[in-house]
């Protein structure tokens, strides 16, 4: 693991001096060495630089940083620049830029600026970390690879039509069997020629959903094998880790369980998307996700930023504080540490906005001050490096789910993934409880409670999984229109959901009822739904809450079989909740440390000796601990968390 060649948590970020000139690169040694920086990430988007034109390298003024950084103590997460193609290639390649749903072929001027299957563009990235890894393969800097950045930019060009038409006859493997999958003797859509097929671009109405979802998958793979090739390069020539950044929650079109198993250590970016209690919530959701993705291997956090909230239209700042806490917070979930973008705010381009560890104001400032607070509190936790963190609670996450429920022509626009795996996860997280997120076909014996909020497309081995979870005594929770739908989009027929699934919840649901936008409906126990009902058959069942309203009133809303509940509708946030703290109670999961007020986050990493407890307090006033206790950021004896601050405890682990 790369803590081992730091020796202890990684801390720093994105570092770019190409933009700096030699007075700037003397004081950022100064300064990184006042702040405790020990990995800078280097030459993200470095290609024009790195190769001014085909085939011509130039390597001297990165040999020089390299050199420069490792004489200062940091080490380098070296990226290859493959994420902003420079303008020769463009002016060379043309078919290589990417192409919009509605055939508009977008033009050099910003980054991502490629097309992923086009063959120019995968041979030059190939060749460019080929290049970087033979230069630098062994380089006592390089401690990290960092392959492209945020692989996202779809394209529907000609070069994306005849590669997923490859794809397309590996998976199906005959025009009767795509036909058959996509379901097109529906509007006379059959195909008789593989090259009638093409990318579902802009058309006349809604697109067919098994070709939509067949593209997102062929996508992903896509997006693996660039990330493989260019990783297989580095591998030729140097035993470093290698890894990319991912982008959470939904930014990239690609199986993230599948591109986990591929890199050497799972990193991620992350930027809260609300300010305050949410940001820090958000913060968990991104960070066990994160983890899960690692195989509840330590990850590490690649991008944060000092002082960047995504709130719709805006950037908002972070309060003091917060930089502290929220890298504590991904720390305290797995993170073997905490990176920014960037090291120095850019004075020009188009993230000249865009927060940063040294920002415009410069050293004497108080986001500086907090990056040193942050470094030096990473430095005290070297000895958590290692650590795991274990749960007893999860949330089903699936690709798959996630594409078929972007599809047209669902019965209602308020059917959402993301948000309906925030709620079920921030249920979890108001409750003190740390969350895994699992793939539906996982082994899931680990768990005692499983959420399942959002699972419009079921495979049949997901299905009979939650049976025999359920069946073996595992608390499940099934969320309306689940299991609707088989690995091919096809509906399920004789009621909902798959088989398996109805037998384990005892229900048949026979017909989805949305509500009218803005609608809001009282159950019999006096909870709240919106957005969806359904009308349930019960078969083994009992009703726990049931309808109060127009032609399903009385029939049930709630059901429950055993450890197998099923909820129809979308409650209220309160009352979610309340449905979640029962279903903990009763599963026997229990906070981290019982007893703390909300808005105190505790979470714990185990190691083979020790125990470390993080404590993060986010509400505005000290809160009392249960017991005074050695706090390792300060190295004193504590007997409080104060307002908006953090403690982190050592225990020794019993045998």
């Amino acid at each position: 693991m790369i803590t081992r060649r730091l020796g202890g948590l990684a801390f720093g970020g994105d570092y770019n001096p190409e933009q700096w000139g030699e007075a700037v690169w003397k004081e950022d040694d100064a300064l990184m060495r006042e702040a405790g920086v020990n990995l800078a990430t280097v030459g993200v988007f470095s290609w024009a630089l790195l190769e001014p034109e085909e085939g011509r390298y130039d390597f001297a003024w990165l040999d020089a940083h390299l050199d420069r950084l490792h004489a200062n103590g940091v080490a380098v997460d070296l990226a290859t620049p493959t994420a902003s193609p420079p303008p020769w290639f463009t002016l060379a390649h043309p078919d290589a830029l990417p192409t919009t749903p509605d055939g508009v072929r977008l033009v050099h001027g910003s980054r991502d600026t490629y097309c992923l299957t086009a063959p120019a563009y995968r041979a030059a990235a190939r060749t460019v970390a080929s290049a970087l890894a033979e230069r630098y393969g062994d380089h006592p800097a390089v401690a990290l690879w960092h392959v492209h950045n945020e692989y996202a930019t779809l394209c529907w060009c000609s070069h994306t039509a005849a590669a997923f038409r490859v794809w397309l006859r590996a998976r199906h493997g005959s025009l009767d069997a795509l036909n058959e999958a996509w379901g097109t003797a529906f509007w006379s859509q059959r195909y008789t020629d593989w090259e009638q097929v093409l990318p579902p671009r802009a058309t006349q109405w809604h697109r067919n959903p098994g070709q939509s979802l067949d593209f997102s998958r062929f996508f992903s793979d896509e997006v693996i094998a660039a990330y493989r090739e260019q990783r297989d390069a580095i591998r030729a020539v140097s035993d470093r880790p290698v890894t990319t950044n991912l982008m959470l929650p939904g930014y990239q079109n690609v199986d993230l369980w599948a591109l986990g198993r591929e890199v050497d250590v799972v990193a991620v970016d992350h930027y809260p998307d609300a300010p305050g209690l949410d940001a820090a919530a958000d913060v968990a959701f991104a960070a066990d996700r994160a983890r899960s993705f690692a195989g509840g291997r330590p990850w590490l956090l690649m991008e944060q930023g000092t002082s960047t909230v995504h709130a719709g239209d805006r950037v908002l700042a972070k309060e003091p504080g917060e930089v502290l806490r929220h890298s504590l917070g991904h720390v305290a979930r797995g993170s073997e540490g905490a990176l920014f973008f960037q090291w120095r705010q850019s004075r020009a381009g188009a993230e000249q906005w865009h927060s940063a560890m040294v920002p415009h104001a410069g050293p004497d400032s108080r986001i500086f001050r907090e990056v040193k607070e942050t470094g030096a509190a990473l430095a005290r936790l070297a000895e958590v490096a290692g650590s795991v963190v274990t749960a007893s609670a999860a949330v089903l996450h699936d690709s798959d789910a996630w594409w078929a429920l972007s599809s047209d022509g669902l019965p209602s626009s308020e059917l959402d993934y993301h948000p309906a795996l925030r709620r079920a996860h921030r249920a979890l997280w108001d409750a003190g409880v740390v969350a895994d997120f699992a793939h539906p076909e996982a082994d899931l014996s680990r768990y005692r409670l499983v959420l399942a909020p959002a699972l419009y497309l079921l495979s049949d081995e997901g299905a009979e999984n939650l049976r025999r979870f359920a069946a073996k005594g595992g608390t499940v929770l099934v969320q309306h229109f689940s299991g609707v739908v088989d690995g091919r989009l096809h509906a399920r027929l004789g009621g909902y959901p798959a088989a398996p699934l109805r037998e384990a919840l005892g229900i048949r649901v026979e017909e989805h009822r949305p509500l009218r936008r803005d609608e809001r409906i009282t159950l019999s126990d006096g909870s709240h739904g919106t957005a969806w009902s359904e009308s349930i058959r019960l078969e083994g069942a009992v009703a726990v809450a049931s309808y109060t309203h127009g032609v399903l009133d009385g029939s049930p809303a709630l059901t429950r079989r055993r450890t197998a509940w099923y909820l129809s509708t979308r409650l209220d946030a309160v009352d979610y909740a309340a449905l979640v703290g029962e279903l903990l109670d009763l599963a026997g999961v229990r906070p981290a440390l019982p007893g703390l007020p909300p808005g105190v986050e505790a979470v714990t990493r185990t190691g083979e000796r020790h125990r470390w407890h993080f404590l993060l307090n986010h509400r505005a006033e000290p809160v009392s601990l249960p017991r005074p206790a050695l706090d390792l950021l300060t190295r004193r004896r504590v007997d409080a968390l104060p307002a908006g601050g953090c403690v982190v405890v050592r225990e020794g682990r019993q045998r």
